[in-house]
């Protein structure tokens, strides 16, 4: 049974995770503070540690170094991703924001324990194989593989999906709208593969011309058509033994899907203007932003293709669907962005980052890396303001007056105002107790930034768990 440390000042916290881990059959011990923990335990002996972020004290990173080796997951109960950012360059193997919800829990605690069992197996392996030019084995990371941002729980389910399929020779279609990163899940199905070590060959359908799309897939004989002065090899021979990647395959007209599905009935190609076809290895990898049952449905899809198409389907959420992800991936984006025009200073205002939160992101991923790019190249002071993002968006939408009207909460909600934890408190019920203990005397911005979460979030979980916000001066009046 894995062995877990909770270090957490709050009791009401600490508790509600301790019973939940302990319900998922993990031994669990807890501490108030990093010197609580060195007084009572042995660190090393963990097999995870979960810290909050901010202690009394020395800040939970200080356990990175005490656990020697032992992973640490780093809880913040802060808005700003930076901190939690930062933690991870110093060691931690990640990081969730406060509150967040049990599954995300169980689901970020059952990974980091499934990939350090795998760890020593990995090692092993790498220790067999020859050394690399600075004289270290290489040890493979399928996390770091999979190259993707994101902690939330659809894209920790489409982790583990690709970790499924990537050793097979399935074919698989990603499903998603445009920019949401279809291509960087085909290269994780890639680096992921047995087929890694061969070319992964990518193709916007869209992009090339109905005329000439057989011609580049398939290759064409010399004398093929007006131009073909020589044979040239296809883009699907190119990828023999490795992956081939089609891009927007809604887009490819129906002579050339014929010979598509040819390829992946039979495993063999025909150059255009050639009566020979010639065999050809290929794992096909395809995405889409369409409906491809509907388009099959009104024949402007082959119904056979799809259906071969669709072994495995893996569909990425959109990133508005994504939550705190997007916070995540534009501190990504002004790292890289900062990088290239070596500046360290720049981050985003509060206001920006409520506006890159809450905004729609219709290009998704794509827009949001744009938006970043720009921002940074006329940014005059070191703070970006969410004007720079261009974003076209009321922060005023999300002011106080929404908090006010809702629902009277029921008495059951209320009766509890002790700062002692009952048996039963899950991670919901801190929000609420920790919400009606504070209200009285914090401002919403200051319970959201306390609560690691938005206002707009805060005002959302109030209509949720009907808890009523209390109009000021409602106490002096009564």
């Amino acid at each position: 049974m894995p062995h877990i440390l909770i270090v957490e000042d709050e009791t009401i916290i600490r508790s509600a995770l301790r019973r939940l881990l302990e319900r998922n059959q993990y031994q669990v011990s807890e501490a108030g503070s990093v010197q609580e923990a060195q007084e009572r335990f042995t660190i090393p002996t963990f097999d995870l540690i979960v810290s909050d972020l901010r202690l009394p004290g020395a800040p939970g990173t200080e356990l990175i170094k005490l656990g020697e080796g032992t992973p640490v997951l780093i809880m913040t109960s802060y808005a700003s991703l930076r901190s939690a950012v930062d933690s991870m360059k110093m060691g931690a193997v990640d990081y969730i924001a406060k509150p967040f919800d049990h599954d995300e829990m169980l689901q970020a605690v059952a990974r980091i324990l499934r990939d350090r069992q795998s760890a020593p197996a990995a090692a092993e392996t790498a220790s067999s194989k020859p050394a690399t030019g600075n004289g270290k084995a290489s040890v493979d990371n399928s996390n770091g593989e999979i190259g993707i941002i994101g902690s939330c729980p659809p894209m920790q389910d489409l982790y583990s999906k690709i970790r499924k399929v990537a050793p097979t020779d399935s074919n698989v279609l990603i499903q998603g709208e445009s920019g949401t990163g279809k291509e960087l899940v085909a290269r994780a199905l890639h680096n992921l593969s047995k087929r890694a070590k061969a070319p992964m060959i990518s193709v916007n359908c869209a992009a090339i011309p109905e005329s000439l799309i057989e011609s580049e897939l398939f290759g064409h004989e010399k004398g093929a058509f007006t131009g073909a002065s020589a044979g040239r090899a296809g883009l699907v021979e190119a990828a023999d033994g490795g992956t081939l990647f089609l891009d927007e395959i809604g887009e490819l007209p129906l002579e050339a899907q014929a010979r598509l599905l040819r390829v992946l009935q039979e495993g063999e190609i025909r150059r255009v203007g050639s009566v020979q076809s010639q065999k050809v290895d290929v794992r096909l990898i395809a995405a889409t932003h369409r409906d491809l049952k509907s388009l099959a449905k009104i024949g402007q899809f082959r119904e056979d293709l799809y259906y071969r198409l669709h072994v495995i389907a893996l569909k990425l959420p959109a990133l508005r669907e994504r939550g705190a992800d997007v916070n995540e991936i534009a501190n990504a984006f002004l790292a890289r962005q900062s990088a290239r025009i070596n500046r360290t200073d720049l981050k985003f205002a509060a206001d920006a980052e409520q506006a890159i939160r809450h905004y729609s992101w219709p290009g998704n991923v794509r827009e949001l890396e744009n938006a970043v790019e720009r921002a940074v190249i006329l940014s005059e002071s070191a703070e970006i303001s969410a004007d720079l993002l261009g974003i076209d968006i009321e922060l005023s939408d999300l002011d106080d007056d929404e908090f006010i009207g809702l629902p009277p909460q029921t008495a059951g909600n209320t009766s509890n105002n002790s700062h002692e934890p009952t048996e039963d408190l899950s991670l919901e019920d801190y929000f609420q107790h920790f919400v009606l203990e504070h209200q009285d005397h914090m401002t919403e911005t200051e319970l959201a930034r306390k609560l690691g979460v938005s206002r707009k979030c805060l005002w959302e979980r109030r209509q949720r768990l009907g808890i009523p916000r209390r109009k000021t001066g409602v106490a002096s009046e009564s």
